[in-house]
């Protein structure tokens, strides 16, 4: 691991010079000093060091009392202690204040570079899981949700509010409209950032075994039982449960959520000891929760439970504005992943996707691009790279149910947008015979072949080539 700093502090000179020589041979940065205070003429540096190699017993003070000094100095530093002179006491004395290990004199130095192999690839992952934990953070970051239009707008009004409190949230919407990201977000936004967010889909795992998944179970509680199972739960301890599609639990498994969100503690299947547990809630459904109560499928007391703070994430047909937004927010990414090179869609393609009613809501947009990406690969999507539902949808739309943004639309670039649908139709219909086409439309044929032409319309195994 070169270019890594390493300290050593000892007043042996023969294992500091040894020391120095093995480490130095692997590429590491190595300074020494056989003093407390030398060593602190090195600590003072505004460079960290990773790791130090620290003998117990000094001419001027103590090993352990240098160890702790260092560490509030910079707190991922890891520490060998090193000692002629050492106890099972002192041992575990060292490990308690911080020490990474704690190695007897005289010293073995293949074990010493093992130590400090495992001791710096130990700080390489803790560093790690920070950057991740700081990608997850700035990934779902409210500004990270996608959208201006005033319906999402109310939304992160409310999760940004809500995301500083430990409050119960429930988040409705139909499938698809990014639920699991509004729950995300108020997770990462929240002082339990740093803890577990552990999602579960209530409606994707069979009723008899949610229970274990949710509680856990102890070996031989049922058939298949073959050894403890911690639960979600438990896993979320300190952080968050994230009940998707909580709508299709079934009503035993209700009373046994609703104790508890009350009590704040559970027994898992097959044991008489009950778990504390220290985990915010946020649920979701995709159902009409009050109805399911009126109706019997639900309890009430645990949907007030839930119903603390109620989030309602708006169907994609209902924000038509954010539309373009979120395809450009795709095309971006995909063409990154994907290493494509997508240039935009073109003004009536465009048009199409916003009248567009998107029953699968934000997911089937996102998989659109996906596919569009890979499939047209560069330059500009027109209407003919679109699958044939998308197009279709401009001719079986009723003209009184058609949508008009609030900001208004390009009313010729709309014209144009279902004239090309009405074309691409016909001439699908009649395997790109432009003549049938032509008598289909009642168009003079070489009208056809010009519109055609002008508006560069291809077959799909020519526009995706």
């Amino acid at each position: 691991m070169p270019n890594q700093r390493i300290l050593i502090v000892d007043d042996e000179a023969s294992l500091r010079t040894a020391l120095f020589r093995t480490l130095d041979r692997k590429g590491f940065q190595v300074v020494t000093a056989s003093t407390i205070k030398e060593a602190e003429t090195f600590s003072q540096s505004e460079k960290p060091v990773d790791l130090a190699l620290v003998d117990l017993r000094l001419p001027d003070g103590d090993g352990m009392e240098f160890m702790t000094g260092l560490k509030s100095k910079w707190p991922d530093v890891q520490v060998i202690i090193l000692t002629g002179h050492g106890t099972v006491e002192t041992a575990v004395e060292a490990t308690q204040k911080g020490a990474f290990h704690f190695v007897m004199k005289p010293c073995n130095l293949e074990e010493i570079m093992t130590l400090v192999n495992r001791a710096l690839s130990q700080t390489e992952l803790q560093k790690e899981n920070l950057r991740l934990k700081s990608a997850l953070h700035k990934k779902y970051h409210f500004e990270n949700i996608v959208g201006q239009s005033d319906e999402i707008t109310d939304v992160l009004e409310v999760i940004e509010k809500v995301a500083a409190s430990d409050s119960t949230v429930l988040i409705m919407g139909e499938s698809g409209t990014g639920k699991e990201l509004i729950a995300r977000a108020i997770h990462f936004n929240s002082e339990r950032m740093n803890k577990p967010f552990v999602p579960i889909n209530c409606g994707a795992i069979p009723s008899e075994l949610l229970e274990s998944e949710l509680f856990g179970h102890m070996k031989g509680s049922f058939t298949g039982a073959i050894a403890n199972r911690m639960g979600r739960f438990e896993m979320a301890d300190g952080g968050t449960l994230f009940l998707d599609e909580i709508g299709d639990m079934n009503p035993n498994l209700q009373v046994k959520m609703l104790r508890v969100l009350q009590e704040k503690c559970f027994e898992p299947l097959g044991s008489t000891k009950t778990v504390h547990t220290n985990v915010r809630v946020v649920a979701a459904t995709n159902v009409d929760l009050e109805r399911a109560v009126e109706e019997g499928k639900f309890r009430e007391d645990l949907f007030y439970r839930l119903n603390v703070i109620p989030v309602r994430v708006p169907a994609l047909r209902e924000r038509k504005n954010d539309i373009p937004l979120l395809i450009h927010h795709f095309m971006e990414s995909f063409n990154r992943t994907r290493q494509r090179s997508l240039k935009g869609i073109a003004p009536e393609a465009l048009q199409l996707l916003v009248n567009y009613s998107w029953p699968g809501n934000i997911r089937e947009l996102e998989n659109l691009v996906e596919r569009l990406t890979i499939l047209k690969g560069s330059g500009v999507v027109e209407i003919s790279d679109l699958p044939e539902r998308y197009r279709q949808s401009a001719l079986s739309a009723d003209p009184a149910e058609l949508d008009i943004p609030e900001n208004g639309l390009d009313f010729n670039s709309a014209v144009d947008a279902y004239e090309n649908a009405l074309i691409l139709k016909a001439l699908e219909k009649t395997g790109w015979n432009r003549n049938q086409a032509a008598l289909l439309l009642r168009l003079n044929r070489t009208t056809l072949v010009e519109k055609i032409k002008k508006k560069g319309l291809k077959p799909p195994h020519e526009a995706n080539a």
